[in-house]
């Protein structure tokens, strides 16, 4: 440190800006290949005041978004498998999955899909066997559903914190609690701001999540508000809602509503949330709303669930807020945006489950390397 107040100068090869779900992880990808790695968080590690909380996430193979993102499903169920048998810990629960709707329906047919395209095994239930294998589910007149028995959770905060510390046990060195005031890209280095250091690296890598439009200018990303919700069931002591008797699932009704969520265990309540909400303002992350309000926040969801799930009590027992940041697409953004810039941002609701894979992409990309799969569809670049 220069004497006095001065900023001290810190040099590396990447610096990594935002350690969430996808930033911790290219964070980690990066120190596995002894890369000298610098990252960043302006809030704790695993800190509920982004997109990457909420004790659970969850996990599918056959993902309804986009067919090619089942590859990176799959790398991410490789890494924290691995991870996990390292240092004693589960990342993924694979309890399966139902996707549930009209036979035309997008989950329904997005996950028949993504299966077909990629090799992934599931089952088609008709509507009679959802209902004997799931009575919880109080079905439409048309609804089937497909079964990905690979599928699951995922745990949030202990996914983003295994993924820190395995980066610092492989020299990489962290900055928490630390805000980012601007990022300046040269022609030959860049360099990353804050109020103590000033960190100048060959590459940076920005995964801010919904603050990724402020420091990367001219991504076209939408933040909004999304509550998160937790339920028991009406009969405390009920085991219907159990994790292995009521798995997660994704459900959409024919006015393009739903409702997704999984079952509890002792550690974790049932949790669901509507869908289909996707029109909702766009916010500022400085200025998110944290209160919690019963009538514009609950209200439609328990209307929902008692008319879906009657065996569930409808009003919530936990809500906490959380954000997601929608693309226009409903894609990642995830690749190089100039020649010493790589983000990684855009979940549009579905990252979390992604972001090993993801962040053994964004490693191969900074270090140019050839990545495991085809990143088109996800390229940052695709709307200029």
């Amino acid at each position: 440190m220069s004497e006095g107040w001065g900023v001290e100068n810190l040099r590396t090869e990447v610096v990594v800006v935002g350690l969430g779900a996808f930033g911790s992880a290219a964070l980690w990808r990066l120190a596995e290949r002894g890369v000298k790695v610098v990252g960043v968080e302006r809030q704790g590690i695993g800190h509920p005041f982004g997109s990457s909380h909420g004790t659970t996430r969850l996990f599918r193979v056959a993902c309804m978004e986009h067919p090619g993102l089942t590859t990176i499903a799959r790398k991410s169920l490789e890494l924290w498998t691995d991870l996990g048998e390292r240092n004693g810990a589960t990342y993924v629960r694979q309890t399966g999955s139902l996707n549930v709707g009209g036979p035309e329906s997008r989950p329904v047919q997005g996950a028949r899909r993504a299966a077909a395209e990629a090799g992934a095994p599931t089952t088609d239930l008709t509507h009679d066997e959802v209902v004997e294998r799931f009575p919880q589910y109080r079905l439409g007149s048309d609804d089937v559903a497909v079964w990905d028995p690979g599928a699951g959770i995922c745990f949030a905060e202990p996914t983003v914190r295994a993924q820190v510390a395995e980066a610092e046990r492989l020299g990489a060195t962290v900055y928490p609690h630390t805000m980012v005031t601007g990022i300046d890209v040269g022609a030959g280095e860049v360099t990353v701001h804050t109020p103590m250091v000033d960190i100048v690296a060959e590459q940076v890598v920005v995964s801010t999540g919904a603050w990724l439009s402020k420091l990367v200018p001219g991504l076209p990303l939408s933040p909004r508000r999304t509550p998160l919700f937790w339920f028991q069931p009406r009969e405390l002591g009920s085991r219907a809602f159990e994790l292995e008797r009521f798995p997660s699932f994704i459900w959409e009704f024919d006015d393009g509503r739903g409702l997704w969520g999984h079952g509890s265990d002792e550690e974790f309540l049932v949790k669901v949330g509507l869908h289909g909400d996707e029109s909702a303002a766009a916010v500022d992350p400085e200025e998110l709303d944290r209160y919690i309000h019963p009538r514009e926040d609950i209200a439609e969801l328990s209307a929902v669930i008692a008319d879906r799930f009657p065996e569930l009590d409808p009003e919530p027992v936990k809500v906490a807020p959380c954000m997601v940041t929608d693309s226009p697409d409903g894609q990642f953004l995830v690749g190089r945006y100039d020649e010493r810039l790589v983000v990684a941002g855009g979940d549009s609701g579905h990252g979390f489950k992604h972001c090993a894979g993801v962040g053994e992409l964004l490693a191969q990309i900074t270090t140019k390397e050839t990545p495991f799969t085809d990143v088109s569809f996800v390229d940052p670049t695709r709307f200029s």
